[in-house]
């Protein structure tokens, strides 16, 4: 009933908004191509909202819908999948596979961890751990994936002990999640923002700039939640008996070795993974792109003499649909900048807002958007268009806005379905996990922590480094 209602409300606002822009009287200083692309903006927005119907589907059917009234060209819709951004993440999921495939993990896992010896310090070294898997594995809910099997085993290792076994599976998708903005391969919606911003103002954003902004937000957003974590789901009596969790314990749940001494596999698999993420950091020095990067680095994890995966079963982990959802999705923001849809929708807006309000009702409403549009790459497809419209007329800096709202937007932990990897750890079974009222109980403070923490760093770190908030 609920998804009925859900249906029949989105179709009428979205049918409504279509027969306004029809009607030629309306809007006036609305040209054809902008009321084109206002329409099925609408509509793929209501069906992305109110519809079970997937994500890019809709978005193909919207790219589609673009192309055919002739809004923009079929060599703008086919070209975004050539984009270099698209392949860049290609590559990524290569060399993801050849990480995935040698158990490198399990033995990172197993070093860091181990080490802890209060509950406190098994908190922050996961927390740490997470972070770090930024680097290596792509998206979320590879991440998440990935991170599964070192939970189990901390759950059995802490079985007597279940509101800590809870704390974890609570800690692990919200560190996940909140640390993606550290690079650009983090989510995919990075890599629509990047794509917006080239195409609106002509700014690009490459991995060192993105890596220079975004890796203190997530090392500083994920202590923090971890820590809000820590003190909402356990009590004192919880966090102050010791720990001891064991490479043995660890090495249940991998099928390959976390300890002892390295094979010739794991030796060359990290060793390309370092080079890689090394000349990612040094891109200004060689001038060789991301992608170029990616792609050299993805040749050789899959190559038959030095490789640890082949490139069958590596494109295999790719995720295709998400690709061309990018792809339909970029397609739909050149439509909106070009046609002039985007200036329009936001000329309304009052003129003389200044720069700290308009980053608070961007942070604001990037945060609260999960709870509208579930996917973090339809959320950006979304706003990054307007908002970066809005700060032109705002006397904002374009780059601080994109980046804000795509920091902001990477919060989503108020529902088990607000995101892949809060759903993943919320059902593991014969573990105990957390419930709705767990998630509810931590948004409510994590929510406002981490949109305060946004604003703090595009007010006052980013310029330290380079990116004024205005113009």
């Amino acid at each position: 009933m609920t998804l009925n209602l859900r249906l029949a409300a989105a179709l009428c606002v979205a049918l409504s908004l279509c027969a306004l822009l029809a009607v030629p009287a309306n809007f006036p200083a609305l040209g054809g191509d902008a009321r084109l692309t206002l329409a099925v903006f609408a509509l793929a927005t209501c069906a992305w909202i109110g519809t079970p119907v997937d994500d890019t589907y809709i978005a193909l059917g919207a790219g589609l819908a673009l192309t055919a009234t002739g809004v923009i060209s079929s060599d703008t819709l086919f070209g975004t999948l050539g984009d270099a951004t698209v392949w860049l993440l290609i590559c990524a999921f290569v060399l993801a596979a050849a990480v995935a495939r040698t158990g490198l993990a399990g033995r990172a896992a197993a070093f860091l961890v181990g080490g802890a010896r209060t509950v406190r310090q098994l908190t922050h070294l996961t927390t740490a751990a997470l972070v770090v898997t930024a680097f290596a594995v792509p998206a979320t809910s590879g991440r998440a994936a990935l991170a599964l099997p070192v939970f189990l085993a901390l759950a059995k290792a802490l079985a007597d002990r279940r509101r800590l076994v809870v704390m974890l599976a609570l800690l692990f998708p919200t560190v996940i999640l909140l640390s993606a903005v550290a690079t650009l391969i983090g989510a995919g919606a990075h890599l629509i923002t990047v794509s917006v911003l080239w195409e609106a103002t002509g700014d690009r954003i490459g991995f060192t700039q993105w890596l220079l902004l975004g890796l203190p937000l997530a090392v500083a957003s994920s202590h923090l939640a971890a820590e809000t974590v820590l003190l909402t789901t356990t009590r004192r009596a919880d966090r102050e008996g010791p720990v001891h969790i064991t490479a043995e314990e660890i090495q249940r749940h991998s099928e390959s070795p976390v300890t002892g001494p390295w094979t010739q596999a794991e030796k060359r698999c990290a060793l390309l993974l370092a080079t890689v993420v090394a000349l990612w950091c040094s891109e200004p020095l060689h001038q060789v792109s991301p992608a170029g990067v990616a792609l050299i680095g993805a040749v050789v994890a899959s190559s038959p003499a030095l490789g640890t995966v082949g490139l069958k079963d590596a494109l295999k982990t790719v995720p295709w649909s998400l690709l061309l959802f990018m792809a339909a999705t970029m397609a739909m923001g050149v439509a909106l900048a070009d046609s002039g849809a985007a200036k329009w929708l936001v000329s309304g807006l009052p003129g003389h807002v200044g720069p700290a309000v308009f980053l608070g009702v961007v942070v604001a409403v990037s945060t609260a958007a999960h709870l509208v549009l579930q996917s973090r790459s339809a959320r950006s497809s979304v706003l990054v268009p307007l908002v970066v419209a809005a700060a032109v007329g705002a006397g904002v800096n374009p780059v601080t806005a994109a980046l804000a709202s795509t920091a902001a937007a990477g919060f989503c932990h108020t529902l088990p379905a607000s995101a892949k990897p809060v759903t993943l750890f919320s059902e593991v079974p014969g573990v105990p996990t957390y419930t709705p009222r767990d998630l509810l109980r931590l948004s409510a403070v994590l929510a406002p922590l981490t949109a305060a923490l946004v604003l703090f760093f595009a007010a006052a770190v980013w310029p330290l480094l380079g990116v004024p908030v205005t113009r």
